[in-house]
């Protein structure tokens, strides 16, 4: 088992046990944020014939050669198209078609015509402009033609890619599996959020944090409860966790009296990749494949809650992303810059939390106050983390920064750019 490795090297161990999980078939009508694990190719041209772009009149252009605003051409009014129905013959010369969006234009048109731009006369129309080849008309295959591979393998399904499934008539998609994922907390000093606080004992947020973190994923975790600070209820508690793909535990990693996780992991027949991992806050990692080869992956986290969220953060969610069969598996990273002196021992990357504020055509930085492991409230507080290099002592203010942003809607727009 390595200890005190980097976070970079860390990072490596856990993405090369984390492969991407088989593919299973679910309705593609669910399947929104789920990655692909076959191409799509087209079974049929889209739009399948030549329809109209809007409500008007199909005609031969060669009929309106002539037609300007001082030598209006007239047309006889032949038959209506509605969408969804076909022409019930070709268009002759001298004709027009009524035609709506989306009706297959009929033999023998090549253009249409809005309506706004012709006038009906008695039973007939009058045209002022010839219309250009192919005018407000959408081709067959405008979109997709068939044998086209239209979603690759590895695509994110979103919206419209799931309106593409649709129009091509794919309700049923292959994607990757979700990973189940396992929580459980331990500590005898923790109950539930509810239950009773009175002789020194505190309340578990971890296992709401952790949860929601997974769910911020698409992930539903099933949880395991809280684990008494006895080898016997640890392994009571990871054994119900084994048909899991990946479990997550938070407290007893390190090595005080009571710290009991590595031991009964040990008793298990788990494979310990790694403890310890040369970060602040969360050092007192653990990295496992409970037990060996066939079992899920295991990640004993630190208890103190800043530890858990920001180790979650920085390697069970890439993990996960990854068994989900994502490519992008990090946050998105900017550039800020300090509003105020940092500093620290070197030896350790420190992730620190911050605020973030747009000022002028930069991003500035605020740390969020007491950076303590235990503080959850400068988490509440962050929008993003401030990666502080491991060998850096000091960060001077206005120095430029890394920052991991955790939160989406300061990436989103105040106005619409248009």
């Amino acid at each position: 088992m390595r200890t005190g490795i980097g976070a970079a090297e860390a990072l490596r161990i856990v993405l090369e046990n984390a492969p991407a999980l088989p593919a299973e078939r679910v309705p593609a009508a669910r399947a929104l944020g789920r990655i692909l694990c076959e191409p799509i190719r087209a079974g049929r041209d889209l739009p399948p014939a030549d329809n109209s772009a809007m409500d008007g009149y199909a005609v031969r252009r060669a009929d309106l050669l002539g037609a300007a605003p001082e030598r209006p051409v007239e047309l006889a009014l032949a038959f209506e198209v509605a969408a969804g129905a076909l022409a019930a013959r070709a268009l002759r010369a001298g004709e027009a078609a009524r035609i709506l969006t989306g009706a297959p234009i009929p033999p023998g048109a090549d253009a249409v015509v809005r309506q706004e731009d012709v006038e009906r006369v008695g039973e007939g129309l009058r045209l002022r402009a010839a219309p250009g080849p192919g005018e407000n008309v959408r081709p067959a295959g405008e979109d997709v033609r068939a044998g086209e591979e239209v979603l690759a393998a590895g695509t994110r399904l979103g919206p419209a890619e799931l309106g593409m499934l649709a129009a091509l008539g794919r309700s049923q998609v292959a994607v990757h599996q979700r990973p189940r994922v396992a929580l459980l907390s331990s500590g005898d000093e923790l109950v539930e959020p509810d239950g009773d606080l009175r002789g020194g004992r505190i309340a578990s947020s971890n296992s709401s944090s952790l949860a929601a973190q997974c769910r911020e994923l698409g992930l539903e975790p099933v949880y395991l409860g809280i684990a008494r600070d006895t080898p016997e209820d640890l392994e009571r508690i990871f054994r119900a966790g084994l048909s899991a793909d990946l479990v997550v535990s938070s407290a007893g990693v390190s090595v005080g009296d009571r710290d009991y996780v590595r031991g009964v992991l040990e008793k298990l027949g788990a494979s310990l990749l790694f403890f310890g991992v040369q970060i602040k806050p969360g050092y007192p990692l653990v990295f496992a494949r409970l037990p060996r080869e066939a079992g899920p992956l295991f990640f004993g986290l630190p208890g103190n809650p800043v530890s858990a969220m920001v180790t979650f953060e920085e390697f069970v969610r890439p993990a996960l992303r990854q068994m989900m069969g994502h490519r992008a598996l990090f946050r998105p990273t900017l550039r800020a810059r300090l509003a105020e002196r940092l500093a620290k021992p070197a030896g350790r990357l420190h992730f620190v939390r911050v605020r973030l504020e747009r000022r002028g055509g930069e991003i500035v930085a605020f740390a969020t106050g007491n950076q303590s492991s235990g503080v959850l409230r400068s988490l509440t507080r962050a929008q993003g983390l401030l990666l502080f290099p491991a060998e850096e002592t000091e960060l001077a203010p206005g120095a430029s920064a890394a920052v991991q942003v955790l939160d989406p809607d300061f990436l989103a727009a105040e106005e619409p750019g248009f």
